[in-house]
């Protein structure tokens, strides 16, 4: 467990692996959704950390990594304490809360670590990243796993109301919510179609709280906008990986339609249709999720 500068802001990243000898194992990235953290990726990693060397960290302003507001303060007192701004964080004041930003991030985490050719496993807004990154940086990518992705149409009138309900949701986050009984399976009733453990809802209603204002509010508007539903039919059909596709039959956030779509595109993208689960059937069905990826992994695409 530990932090390291990208791009001028202090992330959270962890490495899950299990002895291999003097065999060298792929790695594993993975990737969370909006106002998450790797927390609940860790499960997974930990069953296919016999094949792969897992990388979870935290996204820019969510779990444990830095928001840009911070890293800003701590280039005031650096600016204070040696008169001049440090260069990495003078960096952070130049970006933005667009999703190709955080697929830069990567990249840049991917070098600050010095890493070369990876596998993804990423999941929601954080599987719209991965397929930037991919797109960006195909010679970085061995194979993907996206879980409850697609593309969606723009409607106006839907995409207004869905921000100004997110943006009341964002700005009345007080840290107390967190310690009601029951709060955690309420906060979670839309994204499970199957239940999961006390623990995770909880760490799932942590996190949200936790996240940083301007990351949590500025990625809303980001990733659910005109512009990624523009190009995010010429991002899917772009990709020159093997990626699996993994959907919730009853995912309420992304519905398996919307990944249908996506999988529409491209030859190169097996689709998979998760029976009884929603926007998180890594954790709703565990068992079955492992399957479909370790038989993904282990074959080529079978379209």
């Amino acid at each position: 467990m530990s932090h390291i500068q990208v791009r001028g802001v202090e992330h959270y990243y962890e490495w899950i692996r299990q002895p291999s000898g003097s065999e060298s194992k792929p790695v594993m990235v993975f990737m969370h959704g909006w106002a998450g953290s790797s927390r609940y990726w860790q499960s997974t990693a930990q069953v296919l950390s016999d094949k792969f060397d897992c990388l979870l960290y935290d996204m820019r302003g969510f779990g444990r990594s830095q928001g840009k507001a911070r890293a800003l303060e701590k280039a005031g007192e650096a600016v204070v304490e040696a008169g001049s701004i440090p260069a990495q964080e003078a960096a952070a004041a130049e970006l933005t809360y667009e999703l190709e930003e955080y697929a830069d991030d990567l990249a840049a985490l991917l070098d600050n670590l010095e890493l070369g050719k990876v596998y993804i496993n990423a999941h929601s807004m954080g599987a719209s990243i991965a397929t930037l990154f991919i797109n960006r940086y195909s010679q970085r990518v061995e194979r993907a796993i996206l879980t409850c992705s697609g593309v969606f149409e723009y409607d106006k009138k839907s995409f207004e109301a869905f921000y100004k309900f997110g943006g009341y949701v964002v700005k009345f986050r007080p840290q107390w919510l967190g310690k009601i009984p029951f709060v955690n399976r309420m906060f979670m009733a839309r994204f499970l179609h199957r239940p999961i453990p006390n623990k995770e809802r909880q760490a799932f209603l942590d996190d949200f709280l936790m996240a940083d204002y301007d990351a949590a509010l500025g990625t809303i508007f980001t990733s659910v906008s005109k512009y990624q539903a523009e190009i995010m039919p010429g991002e899917f059909k772009k990709l020159a990986v093997s990626t699996l596709l993994i959907a919730g039959e009853y995912d309420q956030i992304i519905p398996a339609k919307l990944a249908e779509k996506a999988a529409e595109f491209n030859d190169q993208v097996e689709l998979v249709v998760m029976k009884n689960t929603g926007h998180f059937p890594m954790l709703e069905d565990g068992d079955m999720y492992l399957k479909v990826v370790r038989e993904f992994l282990n074959s080529g695409i079978r379209k």
